[in-house]
């Protein structure tokens, strides 16, 4: 899952944010997968309107694939900034995604109890 309008859609400069990643999943089963980046959820800074978080999925090729970093847990953000959907597909030769969908959301008052709980927020 990503934001791809960070801080802001108007201004994306810290964008794509990683919220969430899961590679070798078994067959169907997201909770049998690797979990790279824990999920966390949206918090969309004050003032800067609509965010889109988009999910994709992956057919992933036959075997295992082994990715260095992109490891961060819920309550660590810097390790998610800048990330790159498509230089991750490319590098990892995925393809293309089989699937997505997305929701918008913006502001509101869980964003400043989220943010407490983050460890290195920027």
């Amino acid at each position: 899952m990503i934001d791809p309008d960070a801080p802001s859609r108007a201004n994306p400069t810290v964008g794509q944010v990683l919220h969430w990643l899961v590679i070798n999943v078994p067959g169907g089963d997201v909770s049998e997968g690797e979990v790279l980046t824990e999920y966390r959820g949206s918090g969309p800074p004050l003032g800067t309107g609509l965010h889109r978080y988009i999910f994709l999925a992956y057919k992933q090729p036959a075997g295992r694939i082994t990715v260095d970093g992109l490891r961060a847990d819920r309550f660590h953000v810097k390790p998610r900034l800048m990330f790159n959907m498509r230089n991750f597909a490319e590098a990892h030769n995925i393809g293309q995604p089989v699937a997505g969908n997305f929701y918008v959301a913006q502001y509101d008052d869980y964003v400043p109890i989220a943010r407490s709980q983050t460890k290195d927020y920027p």
